[in-house]
């Protein structure tokens, strides 16, 4: 009887870990889901910046004309 009460522990331990590391793993998961794409967002809004101010400068440093309208 010890042994099966030791192992009736042990798998009630193992049991609760297992429902705490996933209650962990879905707030990571939450956070994450909300994090990511601000930071995606963002990082596809500082390359887009860096390529017209790129664009920019390299059109003036070679007297690229600039088209006007008429």
């Amino acid at each position: 009887m010890v042994v099966d009460e030791q192992v009736s522990t042990a798998l009630n331990r193992i049991a609760d870990a297992i429902e705490e590391n996933n209650e962990v793993l879905n707030r990571i998961a939450k956070h994450y889901d909300g994090v990511v794409p601000v930071m995606t967002r963002n990082a596809k809004r500082v390359e887009e910046a860096h390529e017209k101010a790129e664009t920019s400068f390299l059109g003036n440093l070679f007297g690229e004309p600039e088209t006007t309208k008429n």
